[in-house]
């Protein structure tokens, strides 16, 4: 009976270049506050939570816009009580820096109209700066899933608030007036675009957007499309270039 021949198997070791990396899961947070100590502590608590990690730290407005444009972080969370006082301003310069981040605010103020007005800015938690680490951690693990986070007694307020009517002004009784897809028409014609390319954006017909700005010339009282612009940047229903 002949013997059969057994090949060596020759083990060959995986280069460390040719390993595929885990991707990391964690919830990547920017922490922007103008007080070292401060983002220290907080750094601290994320640091000690499993599935967070600090991606990067900014003490003003310029590096808190150029770190969230380099790392597109999961969650900004920005101090609104800033000493330089545009805690608040930053929140739509932030949201625009990376579009996929989601933002909540810390702050040490119980006024519930600078958390509306935080909330209408784009922020979608509200997080007292006296709150304990546990419940900081799932203020930012809810905004992180795209949910609202506000302490009851803050909703109350603002709810409460709402509830009282507001004298509009002139100018917001008319911008009041217009649709929807007026106030989209009016922001794609301040960037610039033609009646065929805003159709063309919508779905609908060039005959349609002529219809619509005609009424919108009417409910806003303006003369013309140079004048709609200029309408827009002024009253805030179009962004101004950069």
């Amino acid at each position: 009976m002949t013997a059969m021949k057994i090949r060596p198997v020759q083990l060959v070791a995986r280069k460390t270049e040719d390993r595929v990396p885990m991707a990391d899961s964690r919830v990547r947070i920017v922490l922007i506050d103008d007080h070292e100590l401060f983002r220290a502590g907080i750094k601290s608590m994320v640091s000690t939570a499993m599935g967070f990690c600090v991606a990067g730290e900014a003490r003003n407005r310029a590096q808190a816009i150029d770190l969230v444009k380099r790392e597109r972080p999961d969650v900004i969370l920005l101090n609104i009580d800033l000493k330089s006082g545009d805690g608040l301003g930053m929140i739509p310069e932030l949201l625009s820096a990376c579009k996929l981040s989601r933002l909540a605010v810390l702050t040490g103020s119980r006024d519930p109209e600078i958390h509306r007005q935080a909330m209408l800015l784009g922020g979608i938690g509200i997080i007292s700066t006296e709150d304990s680490p546990d419940l900081l951690m799932n203020a930012i693990a809810r905004v992180n899933q795209g949910k609202v986070w506000i302490d009851r007694d803050v909703t109350a307020k603002m709810l409460a608030n709402l509830s009282t009517p507001v004298e509009l002004s002139p100018e917001g009784k008319k911008i009041a007036t217009l649709t929807e897809r007026e106030r989209q028409v009016i922001k794609m014609a301040a960037m610039g675009m033609k009646n065929r390319q805003i159709g063309r954006a919508l779905f609908i017909s060039e005959v349609t957007i002529h219809h619509h700005l005609t009424s919108i010339y009417s409910k806003l009282e303006v003369e013309g499309r140079l004048e709609l612009i200029v309408y827009a940047y002024r009253n805030r229903l179009a962004d101004l270039p950069r």
